[in-house]
């Protein structure tokens, strides 16, 4: 018997094309895989410049994909799980898949609510009427969800959700977000801007505030329309 016929027959190599030889502790696929932005990194100017794109989606974004990816590859129990699978369960989890997967979700979702000057569309009439029921009115809803991005403390996000039964602006430290089971107001993302400094820093420096007022003209209503219609149901 050869050397590969005994390897195969205990499982230490598979068939495989001649010339080819497939060892079992070769690295399993990664899970998880940072997607493109679904514009060009200039597109969002001159509210987000370029630089701060490029650096965010392919320095900042890729590392919470590399580093999540580690962690999953680490532990066999969390391997297969859906990204909102482990999110559900963040109190449960290590750090490092809490922090990481938080990162993942959140820009993931984040580049998708964006769109370049103009081209965003308008809030549909279902959610503005939610909105003046829910906030009193539109600018009432403007003002607390900058405030929420605003008085945030150090890192984290601001967030419009569907929760209970109704529109909510919350806002969360670090990478954390509304469907994980440690927040303190659970619901479904609508609308999300990233406070983290190196979202803005490089336009705006500490101007956290003139970040937030800006951002709305980059805002993909359209996204953010289905979002909520899909919560609301």
């Amino acid at each position: 018997m050869s050397l590969r016929t005994l390897m195969f027959a205990l499982g230490l190599v598979t068939l495989a094309p001649a010339g080819l030889v497939m060892s079992a502790t070769a690295s399993p696929p990664e899970a998880f895989t940072l997607a493109p932005l679904p514009y060009a990194t200039d597109a969002l100017e001159p509210v987000i410049d370029q630089k701060t794109m490029e650096i965010h989606h392919d320095k900042h974004h890729a590392a919470y994909v590399k580093n999540l990816n580690q962690a999953v590859a680490a532990d066999p129990a969390l391997q297969g799980q859906s990204l909102e699978a482990l999110l559900a369960n963040a109190s449960r989890l290590p750090a490092a898949v809490r922090n990481n997967g938080g990162g993942h979700y959140n820009h993931s979702l984040f580049w998708t609510l964006m769109a370049p000057v103009g081209q965003g569309g308008e809030p549909s009439a279902a959610l503005r009427a939610r909105i003046d029921q829910d906030f009193g009115s539109w600018d009432k809803f403007v003002t607390a969800f900058e405030e929420a991005g605003l008085k945030r403390f150090g890192s984290g996000w601001a967030w419009l959700v569907w929760s209970d039964g109704r529109l909510q602006v919350i806002s969360t430290p670090n990478q954390d977000n509304p469907l994980m089971d440690l927040a303190e107001v659970k619901g479904a993302p609508i609308l999300a801007n990233d406070v983290w400094e190196h979202a803005y820093y490089l336009k705006h420096q500490n101007k956290r505030g003139d970040y937030l007022k800006g951002w709305w003209q980059v805002v993909n209503w359209e996204r953010v329309n289905a979002l909520f219609a899909a919560a609301a149901q």
